[in-house]
């Protein structure tokens, strides 16, 4: 920031040194050229043609230097055929004239027709009354005095601006320094949170960091969480463990005749227990890394083309909107709705009923399963989406999907719910996901 204001500050004062000066010089050089519009108008007005046909000035001119040699200020009136009748201060010199032309206006220019003296010469053509001998009316002044005074106001205008530039400079570093406290506070409270142990930035800051302070909160509460359920999880996947391979352990210090059933069912068992808690953190872990955006029309066709393979014999249904968009992993969604219609079909009469439509509030998206099998008994409802919990031993099954279901829609900000199907008279589940933002 200060090294932009530096470089923006020095242009802009570089651009209006520039074009004062050029202003300036234009203005003291024309103040000048005045000066001797005005002498060479004093000489036209005091000439006159004598009888000898020479001009002659009718009264003098008053400024004292044309008298006195090489002073810097002359004049000189020259026509073809006569003599030059110029100042005393020309001495034995003369002004160069280019009488190729005629100039009825005054001009004015640069010369450097004597040796170390630069000239501001204004010339001007006339052709006198009782004459008719184009006359050139000259009269020229040393630049000294002009180029003075240019370097006198050049001169000014550098310390000027060097000390106005300065004192931006320093402004803008204050400005600078003062704009970016806040921050500085925010990075000292952070230092402070991390040294201490805290876990929330709650000191009081400006305004300007306020939001800034609100979105890092939000993303220490969203690490805390995240952190916490990593510590939830891997406790629950060791207390999982743990009873399996106590079994085992003291079944191999026993020597038991059934060591290598009981290590087989123990495998079983621990390796149910590793795919659920995988599935979960993959679920976690997809979460973290952004927006996730699945269209659940899609998913569903998906999900029921792989079940119909299974189970020829179940009538599949499926009905609602195929806009529906909710904000989760598309292979996350393929695993809720598989595990979810996959029992519908396991457990079902041969019907199974997938509804997607818009819930009662527009932030979330309802899937209706509906199957019409015998049903799960209302107080059986909540004990079911327990890891291992079966109600029908009979079939094949590992008791995790529910549990898989509740606990990836849960990550999600999802939720599951478990009803009675008015329709099919079966086992209705109701599966709430966040719709998708735009």
């Amino acid at each position: 920031m200060m090294l932009i204001a530096a470089g923006w500050i020095t242009f802009l004062l570089l651009v209006g040194g520039l074009a004062l000066d050029r202003a300036m010089t234009s203005m003291i050089t024309s103040n000048f050229d005045q000066q001797l519009d005005y002498m060479l108008t004093g000489m036209v007005a005091s000439t006159e043609i004598g009888p000898d046909g020479e001009v002659f000035f009718n009264r003098p001119l008053g400024d004292q230097r044309f008298l006195e040699p090489n002073s810097g200020l002359y004049w000189q009136i020259r026509g073809a055929g006569h003599d030059d009748f110029s100042s005393r201060s020309l001495w034995d010199r003369s002004l160069q004239v280019r009488a190729d032309h005629f100039d009825a206006k005054p001009h004015v220019y640069d010369s450097i027709e004597f040796q170390g003296e630069k000239l501001r010469v204004m010339e001007r053509s006339i052709i006198l009354p009782g004459s008719e001998t184009k006359w050139w009316f000259s009269v020229a002044a040393g630049r000294g005095e002009l180029d003075a005074q240019i370097r006198r106001v050049r001169s000014i205008l550098i310390y000027s601006f060097v000390i106005l530039g300065l004192g931006l400079f320093v402004m803008a570093g204050l400005q600078s320094w003062y704009g970016l406290g806040p921050l500085r506070r925010v990075r000292r409270a952070i230092q402070k949170m991390r040294t201490t142990g805290a876990n929330r930035v709650t000191e009081p800051l400006p305004l300007e960091v306020a939001p800034l302070v609100e979105e890092l909160n939000g993303l220490l509460v969203h690490i805390d969480r995240q952190a916490e359920e990593a510590r939830t999880h891997a406790g629950n996947l060791a207390h999982a463990l743990k009873t399996p391979l106590t079994v085992v352990m003291n079944a191999a210090t026993a020597r038991a005749p059934d060591l290598s059933d009981t290590v087989i069912r123990e495998a079983a068992v621990m390796r149910r227990q590793v795919d659920h808690h995988l599935a979960r953190a993959r679920a976690v872990g997809r979460r973290a890394v952004g927006q996730s955006r699945a269209n659940v029309w899609a998913s569903v066709e998906a999900v029921l083309r792989a079940v119909t393979r299974l189970y020829e014999r179940t009538r599949f249904d499926l009905d609602g909107s195929r806009e529906a968009n909710v904000a989760i992993e598309r292979q996350d969604l393929d695993e809720i709705l598989g595990n979810l219609i996959e029992n519908a079909a396991k457990y079902g009469g041969g019907s199974v009923f997938v509804t997607v439509g818009p819930a009662s509030d527009a932030e979330t998206c309802e899937i209706w399963i509906e199957d019409d099998g015998m049903g799960i008994p209302e107080e059986e409802r909540i004990r079911i989406f327990d890891r291992g919990a079966r109600l029908d031993t009979g079939k094949p099954g590992t008791g995790l999907g529910l549990a898989i279901v509740r606990d990836v829609a849960e990550i999600y900000g999802g939720t599951v719910e478990l009803a009675e199907s008015e329709d099919l008279g079966g086992l209705l589940v109701k599966l709430r996901l966040p719709r998708a933002k735009g």
